[in-house]
């Protein structure tokens, strides 16, 4: 029978806010984004990763705040200055496709749950007729029984009269999570039939023991002049919101991703006591497309990703896709 750790391990989040209200109010030309992801907006599968919560406050650093003072200290090779910067809160479920199996399904992915807070850096530097932007982030969490995930989904599941999860006692255990990622994209943006058609290539990395990895990609974006594209799981954090706020704006944007993946908790399995785990594939691809629409200080963005195979013995590629709701204050 799983057993709860402690609830000082539940009540991280809550202090974690606690501590970071000094700083949100030192912050200006702020927006506030909720993000959620699922599998079930773009299609009818319930497993692998079955749903994402992000709650994200994004604000221009004071030069008093420690942000910016972070930003400053850290080699220019990664960053100069923090032109924006942001706190998150992230909670993640991860199932195998077959949800209604008590007994443990060896050949599909682990059930877990993750919880974990973030911070995150933004730069822009323009390069003639590029523009460069630079994000940093780190993460700090856990992922296990304390995330709380099973008791979600099961509600959320008898709410909705869907299949009951019964197997959430094969999840992984109680484990810390310290994670940081940096990405860096290049934009070059020129007038097409009255919009702005932008594109450009990204290069990232993390590393932790949730994730490790090296990537590399292209996007592009026609529409409304906004500050980048939205960035689904993996990748942490986002930059899609429009630059303007008077009246009716949108974008369309797509965007193909490769990953080499060195560790991926999610598959791997707990790091330092035994748990399920699958052979993951070190190659992993994503396309992703969608929409942003936008009016005054309010932004609504979807975005729908294709992923291949990540394990030996996934049956399909895995499909979800996440709707980001954003208010500017």
């Amino acid at each position: 029978m799983t057993q709860y750790s402690p609830l000082r391990w539940q009540l991280l989040p809550l202090i974690a806010a606690t501590c970071l209200l000094p700083s949100l109010a030192q912050a200006d030309d702020s927006i506030l984004s909720l993000k959620l992801e699922n599998d079930g907006l773009s299609s009818s599968d319930d497993g692998h990763f079955t749903s994402g919560f992000e709650l994200n406050w994004a604000f221009e650093p004071s030069e008093e705040s420690w942000m910016q003072r972070l930003a400053v200290a850290l080699p220019d090779s990664l960053i100069g200055s923090a032109d924006m910067a942001a706190f998150r809160l992230v909670h993640q479920i991860y199932t195998p496709d077959n949800i209604q199996r008590r007994e443990l399904i060896e050949d599909d992915r682990p059930y877990a749950g993750l919880v974990y807070g973030g911070i995150s850096l933004y730069e822009d530097v323009p390069m003639g007729n590029w523009r460069q932007a630079t994000d940093l982030h780190l993460d700090i969490g856990l992922v296990g029984p304390s995330s709380l995930a099973d008791s979600i989904q099961r509600e959320v599941h008898r709410v909705t009269n869907s299949d009951r999860p019964n197997g959430w006692r094969n999840q992984l255990g109680d484990e810390g999570l310290v994670n940081v990622a940096m990405r860096r994209q290049w934009w070059h943006t020129t007038p097409l039939a009255g919009k702005q058609f932008a594109h450009g290539p990204s290069v990232g990395g993390a590393l932790g023991n949730l994730y490790t990895y090296a990537s590399a990609g292209y996007s592009v974006r026609w529409g409304d002049e906004a500050s980048g594209i939205p960035t689904l799981t993996p990748n942490p954090g986002s930059r899609h919101h429009m630059s303007g706020s008077n009246g009716w704006q949108w974008y369309v944007f797509a965007n193909v991703e490769g990953y080499y993946m060195a560790h991926n908790l999610t598959l791997d399995g707990n790091t330092f006591r035994n748990s399920h785990s699958v052979d993951r594939k070190e190659w992993v691809g994503d396309i992703s497309a969608g929409l942003a629409l936008a009016w005054e200080d309010w932004q609504v963005t979807y975005a729908a990703v294709q992923r291949s195979r990540e394990f030996d013995g996934q049956e399909e590629q895995d499909k979800f896709g996440a709707i980001t709701l954003s208010k500017r204050f």
